[in-house]
């Protein structure tokens, strides 16, 4: 009997984000699905997953950000983007690093683009550091001797 073939990992995710959100009520599933949406139109290559149970999104491979809802609110879970972005969060629910908003007022696009830009810019690998010129230590490290013999 030959293999059904399997839809790719990125497919395969994006059902299991389908199915995650099918479970929630009509008002979470909608807010939630603008939140997804939103954030594919901020950042189209991230890679959407399920992390600890969440629909959530990578970036090269690492965690970058996640969503859910809780009985009585929505959450987005975009790290510690939170603390650096406290202006413009006033009026919304948060923690450390969750944004909790009420299903029936969704965060607004521009809102999202600037989180999920300012959490791809914290997550950006940091830049090397110029090297120095190396020094001939060989030839200091005489002098030194002679000098502290005398």
């Amino acid at each position: 009997m030959a293999k059904k073939p399997t839809p790719s990992g990125s497919a395969l995710k994006s059902t299991e984000i389908d199915q995650f959100l099918a479970t929630l009520s009509a008002d979470k599933r909608s807010a939630l699905a603008k939140l997804r949406k939103d954030i594919r139109a901020a950042a189209p290559n991230l890679e959407e997953c399920i992390s600890y149970g969440l629909p959530a999104f990578r970036l090269n491979g690492k965690f970058l950000l996640a969503f859910g809802a809780g009985a009585n609110h929505c959450a987005f879970y975009p790290g510690t983007t939170v603390q650096s972005l406290e202006a413009d969060l006033t009026g919304y629910d948060t923690s450390k690093g969750t944004i909790r908003f009420p299903a029936d007022t969704p965060l607004p696009a521009a809102l999202v683009r600037k989180i999920v830009k300012a959490r791809i810019a914290a997550k950006a690998p940091a830049k090397p550091r110029p090297t120095r010129a190396k020094t001939n230590r060989a030839k200091a490290g005489p002098k030194r001797a002679q000098a502290s013999a005398s």
